[in-house]
């Protein structure tokens, strides 16, 4: 039987948390307030980086559709000229854009409160561990738990993006079923993590140089997840806009 891309889909639900965290993650790229929200801006990074989970074809997206669509017919709303002055008054006292706009402002609010909460925790622990590693070692032994690993030094939006602007750039395949020869996941796990360890550190874009096939580019992008996600490997952006760099684990 043909394989397709749903064969070969990491488990990926737990990491991309949702599309308040990549609206959170846009508002604070552009250094405002979360109650300034510049609305055309944002509205079409966020489709570009939907563009970008739709050709990850993760099953999840259909949340983000829902957030991209209410961003796109509120920056409309702003755009699109009125007939007369009257009716241009009528669109502006528009209480249902008001209401659509404060309750997207209140959510996420909520969820930057939560975040931010989750985040102090966690520097908290690592200060722990950074103090007390003894008495950590005399802690119950328990099982690893993978879903509450983070992506180092670059956030998850920043590789998505620069995934979306490796993409843009190829004429790529996007044929729907695979070859049988197909290489899996945990394959690419294993070179592209060689290669880095070899050379101390390697460019984001260059593990996608040479291929234009659909399933090659998503396979490598789960991999460097993987990498980074799970086995300590770190990514690190020295320029706001530039270059992503692939970097192994600290200390090896």
């Amino acid at each position: 039987m043909p394989q397709t891309l749903a064969d070969h889909r990491f488990d990926l639900g737990d990491l991309f948390t949702g599309p308040l965290d990549l609206l959170l993650y846009l508002v604070r790229h552009h250094e405002v307030d979360v109650t300034e929200i510049p609305l055309a801006r944002v509205t079409s990074q966020f489709v570009e980086i939907l563009e970008v989970l739709e050709f990850l074809d993760l099953e999840f997206v259909g949340e983000f559709v829902v957030t991209a669509a209410t961003l796109t017919e509120m920056k409309s709303r702003l755009v699109l000229p009125s007939g007369d002055e009257e009716e241009q008054a009528a669109d502006e006292d528009d209480p249902a854009d008001d209401a659509t706009h404060d309750q997207l402002v209140r959510r996420l609010l909520e969820y930057k409160k939560f975040k931010d909460a989750a985040d102090a925790l966690e520097e908290r622990a690592a200060e722990w561990r950074d103090r007390f590693p003894r008495l950590q070692d005399d802690r119950p032994q328990v099982e690893r738990d993978h879903a509450a690993d983070r992506i180092r030094d670059v956030e998850l939006w920043d590789l998505v993006s620069a995934l979306g602007r490796i993409v843009r750039t190829k004429e790529v395949s996007t044929e729907g079923r695979l070859k049988r020869d197909v290489i899996p996941v945990h394959v690419y796990v294993d070179r592209i993590g060689s290669h880095v360890r070899e050379h101390r550190r390697a460019t984001f874009s260059s593990f996608f140089e040479g291929t234009n096939e659909r399933h090659t580019i998503v396979a490598v992008f789960l991999a460097i997840l993987e990498l980074v996600r799970h086995h300590a490997f770190r990514a690190d952006q020295p320029d706001r806009h530039g270059e992503i760099w692939i970097l192994p684990p600290e200390g090896e």
